[in-house]
Order: C-alpha cells, then sequence, then structure tokens
C-alpha cells in the first residue's frame, strides 16, 4: 500500500453543522471564551449526559486537574485508579502531592478491576478515578457502591465514553464528577477540549472558578486561590454543539465500524476481538482492539510494525504508571506489580475505527490482518 493510500488511526466527520456555527463566531466576532457557544455547548451535553451543569475546559487533561482541585484533593490524600490508563489521570494527583494507588486491569473488559479497589482503601484515601476505556464501562456501579461505603469521591472519567451507557444510563452521569475530552479520536470532537460535568453546585461553581483563574465576581483581580486558563474557546465550542447534534449518529457508526471488523476478523486465530457486550453494555468500540494472544506470530510492537509497513497507522496499549521511567525514578511505585497491565501494553493496540472511516477502508485494513496472521 503507499504512502497516499495510509489508512490513519481517526478520521473525524464534521458533517453536520459545524461549517454554520464556526462560520457565525468568525462573521460576529465571538470567537474568545464569552461566546453564546459556550453554554449552548454546555447546556447540549449536559442534558445529553443527564447532569444538571457542564464546565468546558482547554482539554480532557484539564477537566481531570480542575476535578482533582474541585473535589478538595490534598498533599498527602490517596486517590485510586487503575495502572492501566493515560498518564493525564495521574498528573495533578502527583503535583498537589496526593499519593496514587493503583489497581490492577480485567483481561477480558481492559478495565480496572473492581475487586481490587476495597483492600487498597486506607484513612488516607480521598476519591476513586473511575476510568473507562476503549468500548466498555467499567464497572461504575460497584466504584459507586464501594465509595459510599467509606464516603469517598468518585470522580468518573468518560473522555472515551460519551455516548455510551452502562444499564441504560449514560457514562458521564456517574459519581461527583464526570470529566471528558473532545480530541479528535472521540465521539464529539472540537479539536482540543474538555468539559467537566455534575449535579452538584457547589462543585460545579468550584470548577468554573479553577478554568478562570478564579477571578472572584466582586473583586476580579484579587485572588484567594490558584486557578488556571482552561478556558474553551466560541469557536471549539461551536464544533461541540454541531457534534452533539450528530453524537447519536456517531454511536451507530462507531459499532457499525466494530461489529464489521469482528465480522471480517471471527475466524483468525492469532488474535482475540474486543467483547461485543456485557450484561451491562454493548461495545461503543470508541477504538478497535486487538489482544495477541497465545497463538500468535508477533507481539504487539512486531503487528504494529508490520501494519505500519502495510500502510495502517496503529496504536498501543498504555504504558503501565507503575512502570513509567517518570516515576521509577522517583521510586514511586517501587515493587509493586499489575501483571495485567503489562500484558495489555504488550499484547495489544488498536487499529483504525474513526466515525469518518468507510466500509471499504474496514475491509482493507481486515485484508492485512487477515493474511498477516494466517497460519
Amino acid at each position: 500500500m503507499s504512502k497516499n493510500n495510509f489508512i490513519p488511526v481517526n478520521t473525524p466527520l464534521l458533517d453536520g453543522n459545524e461549517l454554520k456555527y464556526v462560520t457565525e463566531c468568525i462573521t460576529t466576532g465571538w470567537i474568545s471564551s464569552e461566546g453564546p457557544f459556550v453554554d449552548k455547548f454546555e447546556s447540549a451535553l449536559a442534558q445529553y449526559t443527564d447532569r444538571r451543569h457542564g464546565i468546558a475546559v482547554a482539554n480532557g487533561t484539564a477537566a481531570l486537574d480542575i476535578a482533582f482541585s474541585a473535589i478538595g484533593l490534598k498533599k498527602g490524600d490517596e486517590v485510586i485508579l487503575p495502572s492501566h490508563t493515560i498518564i493525564s489521570c495521574i498528573l495533578q494527583i502527583i503535583r498537589i502531592g496526593a499519593i496514587p494507588i493503583l489497581v490492577d486491569s480485567e483481561l477480558k473488559t481492559w478495565n480496572m478491576d473492581v475487586d481490587e479497589i476495597e483492600s487498597k482503601i486506607t484513612s488516607k484515601t480521598k476519591a476513586i478515578l473511575a476510568v473507562h476505556l476503549y468500548g466498555l464501562p467499567c464497572r461504575i456501579d460497584k466504584i459507586i457502591e464501594i465509595a459510599d461505603k467509606h464516603n469517598l469521591y468518585v470522580i468518573e472519567d468518560a473522555a472515551q465514553m460519551i455516548g455510551q451507557t452502562f444499564n441504560g444510563k449514560p457514562c458521564g452521569s456517574f459519581g461527583h464528577i464526570s470529566t471528558t475530552s473532545f480530541y479528535p479520536n472521540k465521539q464529539v470532537t472540537t479539536g482540543e477540549g474538555g468539559m467537566c460535568l455534575t449535579n452538584d453546585d457547589d462543585l460545579a461553581n468550584k470548577c468554573r472558578s479553577f478554568r478562570n483563574l478564579c477571578f472572584q465576581t466582586e473583586s476580579r483581580f484579587v485572588h484567594k486561590e490558584l486557578g488556571w486558563n482552561y478556558r474553551m474557546t466560541n469557536i471549539q465550542a461551536a464544533l461541540g454543539l454541531a457534534q452533539v447534534e450528530k453524537l447519536d449518529e456517531h454511536v451507530v457508526l462507531k459499532r457499525k465500524i466494530g461489529n464489521k471488523y469482528s465480522e471480517l476478523l471471527k475466524d483468525i486465530s492469532g488474535f482475540n476481538l474486543p467483547l461485543m457486550e456485557t450484561e451491562y453494555a454493548k461495545n461503543i468500540y470508541w477504538v478497535y482492539g486487538i489482544f495477541l494472544n497465545e497463538n500468535s506470530k508477533y507481539n504487539a510492537k512486531e503487528a504494529m510494525l508490520l501494519l505500519q509497513e502495510a500502510g495502517i497507522a496503529t496504536r498501543p496499549f498504555y504504558y503501565p504508571m507503575h512502570l513509567q521511567p517518570v516515576f521509577q525514578e522517583d521510586k514511586l511505585f517501587e515493587g509493586q506489580e499489575y501483571p495485567n497491565a503489562e500484558i495489555l501494553y504488550n499484547r495489544a493496540f488498536y487499529i483504525p475505527s474513526g466515525v469518518g472511516f468507510t466500509e471499504n477502508d474496514v475491509e482493507a485494513v481486515s485484508k492485512v490482518l487477515i493474511d498477516l496472521f494466517k497460519v
């Protein structure tokens, strides 16, 4: 396959009111965070996720930073989260001086193993970060049950799962604060962007303050707390509103792509396909993951390199937190083992599946995989 036919790992779909709304921003001059589309976008996604408040921010990492500060996370507090996740989840915990407490993952769903959580709770535990990964939500019901029992905060990282449900209830609606991302590979994209979602008035006000440098209403330039300039622009929000209008269609497309892959790849013995569903959710296929099994001729790095040579982009699964060089230097997780997180990194990766992906693209990628893994 030539470079001209290279298939990227993600292709966004911008075929709704995106151009119309962005043009309105430009023609009216409202391009900053003060523009009207910010409120419209916040209201639309809050309504979609059954939340009272949406607070749009610059990106998904910013949403996590703000959420941890809003719940009052302090130095010495502990936060439970999976080792197998993106580094954004841990950054503000570390910077505050709080302590990340890791749990391992399930090999079937690729999500955090909730059965490990309760044994990690101490008198210092402040919160659980519930991270939904790849296409199926984590067991958020059990996480909330544990958190309620121990009087802990729950932050739901729904970055990959907007449009998904857990037992019929929308992801993004669970816990004290939910966070999301609008990077181009998400079901809703603003290029860069994120949002905090909550039903709590006090937490919502804190999130709004932290995203806007903690300006005060009465004395704007007198600051009692330190915040960030994490505001979203009106242009980004205009894109986001148009994307929310098409969200249900994007979810249908994601599932269509995932189901087509599963149909075409079902007879390959070298890897396991994503679960199509569990008792609490049907896979939304945020990405289509390939989990190499004992019959595989390759590890993840080898397979990804061969696919790249064939003109197909891939991405690895996350590198485990306990192995990150930046944390090993400080001996943060010294002596800790999370074997499933390591297995997922070494044996799993994902293939192209953006909402702008076509059936021909699915067939082209599948053909290469079938040829690559044929006995």
